[in-house]
């Protein structure tokens, strides 16, 4: 036992420079001069005058703290359990190998996670996402599995404490849901979840069926990230329908039932968006817009078009071509990933929310192809 107890100590001391530079990859020492320089910012007395801005450094100056933390967390954990491997090689303790080989085991894959956040290096991953969500042909049962799938990402959101404030809803007929919208807010926000992004297919004994029989549903996620810059994105008031109405969904307590929502078509490309929870119409508007112009830009830069103008015709249709990932609840349990591989019996876990095992391999996928 004490030979295991050397080779788990061996592996440990190993970590050390892997660790080393994952520290220099997260850019650790800018991220401790960043958290001063955004605490500064918050001892403003000014600072609390823009609630949009204060509210976004204080999310930026958060996950600073949580990477410096988890960090310096996983550099703490490797040294003290290279102090209790010496410890029982010195005492000839065999009863604390388990314990150092569970060590060995949770560091080395605290540091894979931590390492995901190296690969979220494209170009608008840092940045904040519209998340849509939309129910395939097939009625209650495709809104139902519409809805999961919102539960779904709205718990991962949680468990990772990102903010996200509901946009859009429509009921479903009977249960589920039509359509919503969220807007996810925090550093990484769209480069964590664009792995979200396509057709999710489920296949289960329908709870709508009397007969008890198996149903296949679609459902599709878009992952739009929210651009910074929309300057460039010129939208004059004749291509725009705007369409004043009352919020009619639930949406559980987030649908504000005494402001108006509206409805923006964009007539060029017939793009449509809608925003239902804001306190004013004129708030609700400025969501929309921001929304409209974001989808715009975000079919610009996929299409590889030089200018807005080009874009044609209605852009917004799900392409439900082949799905991203599929979800089996009968007759055994398992949801695999279709692009990475990437697979889990867990079903129940994952309707939780707990997807990072599928966000990660999709990321590794696409540093391999980069």
């Amino acid at each position: 036992m004490i030979i295991a107890l050397e080779d788990a100590k061996a592996k440990l001391i190993a970590l050390r420079a892997d660790i080393k530079e994952l520290g220099s990859a997260l850019q650790i020492d800018y991220l401790k001069d960043k958290s001063v320089e955004l605490e500064q910012q918050t001892l403003d007395p000014n600072f609390w005058n823009n609630q949009e801005t204060s509210s976004k450094v204080l999310q930026q100056l958060k996950q600073a703290q949580d990477t410096i933390e988890n960090y310096t967390r996983l550099c703490t954990r490797l040294e003290d359990a290279i102090t209790l491997a010496e410890m029982g090689i010195e005492e000839n303790d065999e009863s604390v190998v388990e314990d150092v080989q569970n060590e060995l085991k949770e560091i080395e894959e605290t540091e894979e996670t931590q390492k995901i956040a190296i690969l979220l290096s494209g170009e608008y991953d840092r940045n904040n996402a519209f998340i849509s969500f939309h129910p395939g042909a097939g009625g209650t049962e495709a809104q139902d599995w519409c809805q999961m799938l919102y539960r779904m990402i709205t718990r991962w959101c949680e468990r990772h404490k990102y903010n996200y404030k509901l946009t859009d809803w429509q009921d479903g007929d009977g249960a589920g849901i039509k359509s919503a919208t969220i807007y996810v807010e925090g550093i990484n926000a769209y480069g964590m979840l664009k792995s979200e992004n396509g057709v999710h297919r489920l296949v289960r004994v329908s709870p709508f069926d009397a007969a008890g029989r198996r149903h296949t549903s679609f459902s599709s996620i878009e992952v739009m990230p929210e651009f910074e810059k929309l300057d460039e994105v010129i939208i004059r008031d004749e291509d725009i329908d705007f369409v004043p109405f009352h919020s009619s969904g639930a949406g559980g307590q987030n649908i504000n039932k005494v402001s108006s929502a509206v409805r923006l078509t964009h007539k060029p490309t017939g793009i449509v968006v809608t925003c239902q929870t804001e306190r004013s119409q004129l708030q609700n508007k400025e969501t929309a817009m921001r929304m409209l112009k974001s989808k715009l830009m975000e079919i610009k830069i996929r299409e590889r078009l030089e200018t807005i103008d080009q874009i044609q015709g209605n852009k917004n249709n799900i392409e439900w071509g082949s799905q991203i990932r599929s979800y089996v609840f009968m007759p055994y349990t398992l949801v695999k990933d279709n692009r990475s591989g990437y697979e889990t019996g867990d079903i129940n876990a994952v309707m939780d929310g707990e997807i990072d095992g599928f966000i990660n391999a999709y990321l590794k996928t696409l540093s391999k192809k980069g």
